[in-house]
């Protein structure tokens, strides 16, 4: 690929750049900045702050249309302006799904989300139907003009939060696996929708449960066709791929600096771990393999490939280096006097084990890029 930029690029980098200097919003302290993860709930009135504020300085959905509030520019734009928040050490923004999924899926099968007013989450995985999405069993049933929906999704960030939904529901039964499938927009705030947030080990709680109840979708909030929700739905999941391919390099390399910094700080035989050549070797790994997920996600711009198993792997071990560091602090959570960083590494660490099942298990990427890249037959 040719990183070159184009002086329109360049200028661009700039005007991002001195933006930021002058506009990081207070509160954001550095340990907020490690967590390669959704944002924790007492961030999420900052984040939704943070949004609007880069919405009303055209720096959020920059691959949208003008019309639609974006400035029509490229992914290589969007993934310079990334690039700038991450060395920036920026907040992350909250509405990742809305922006980067459902908008440009509507815009794509046809909003004004970019300003953060709206907070979007996916409702795909269910209780049966995580990995082999094609066996979901959430019903909608024809009505008049309506859509009657009954079932539950699991596992659906944000959803405590969201606005709104795309739904995946089944209203063909007879029809094969992917074919009866339909993609609906669904308002959260409808009667008999029930969002039970599930409680993690970190104590937070992201991830929630979603029952449907006799819920009424107008058919105007189909989306692509009656049937056609598998279509639509993976066109989500391919801007899911570039979405992550963004965000998660960003996210990753704050962690590493942060990471760097925790090791100039921590002693190990008498002097800054960061000083032993062992673990100066274990950190090189780690930024070598995050520079390789930088133009691994850069190439995904042209290619739709997001590296999610490097990132899994890298992140992994970049939170399993920290309580290394730690040594015996690594025992400390938040709350103790004497946990380092306010006990941030702790949670990130064990956030980070979810990491090898959302958005796809290790063992099915594995086993797509077996089937679909090396041509290996199914097991």
């Amino acid at each position: 690929m040719d990183f070159t930029l184009t002086p329109e690029q360049e200028t661009l980098r700039a005007d991002v750049r001195a933006w930021l200097k002058l506009n990081m919003p207070e509160g954001w302290t550095h340990g907020s900045t490690i967590t390669s993860d959704i944002p924790r709930p007492e961030a999420y009135a900052l984040m939704r702050g943070w949004q609007r504020k880069l919405a009303d300085a055209s720096f959020i959905g920059l691959t949208w249309p003008k019309e639609y509030g974006g400035r029509g520019l490229t992914f290589m734009d969007e993934l310079i302006v990334h690039e700038e928040m991450a060395l920036a050490k920026a907040p992350p923004i909250l509405n990742v799904l809305g922006v980067g999924m459902a908008g440009p899926t509507i815009l794509a099968y046809g909003t004004e989300i970019l300003s953060c007013e709206e907070i979007w989450c996916q409702g795909y995985s269910e209780p049966n139907a995580g990995s082999d999405l094609a066996s979901l069993e959430t019903r909608a049933v024809k009505n008049g003009d309506s859509w009657v929906v009954n079932g539950q999704k699991v596992w659906t960030s944000l959803a405590h939060i969201a606005d709104f939904m795309m739904l995946l529901a089944r209203t063909d039964p007879e029809a094969p696996r992917h074919k009866g499938i339909t993609y609906f927009l669904l308002d959260l705030h409808t009667p008999g929708v029930t969002v039970k947030p599930l409680r993690q080990m970190t104590g937070d709680a992201e991830f929630n449960e979603v029952f449907f109840e006799n819920v009424r979708i107008p058919g105007s909030q189909i989306l692509g066709g009656v049937n056609d929700g598998w279509t639509v739905g993976m066109t989500t999941l391919m801007y899911e791929r570039l979405a992550l391919g963004f965000g998660l390099q960003v996210r990753l390399r704050i962690a590493l600096d942060a990471l760097v910094g925790l090791a100039r700080r921590m002693p190990k035989n008498g002097r800054p771990a960061s000083e032993d050549p062992v673990m100066r070797q274990k950190i090189a790994q780690i930024w070598i393999d995050t520079e390789s997920l930088k133009y691994t996600g850069a190439r995904a711009i042209t290619k739709a490939s997001a590296g999610k198993l490097t990132w899994v792997e890298t992140h992994q071990r970049l939170q399993e280096l920290a309580m290394e560091l730690e040594g015996p602090y690594a025992q400390l959570v938040a709350g103790s006097d004497r946990a380092i960083d306010g006990g941030i590494w702790q949670h990130t660490f064990l956030r980070s084990r979810a990491n090898s099942i959302e958005g796809g298990t290790t063992e099915i990427q594995r086993n797509i890029i077996g089937e679909r890249v090396l041509g290996l037959p199914k097991g």
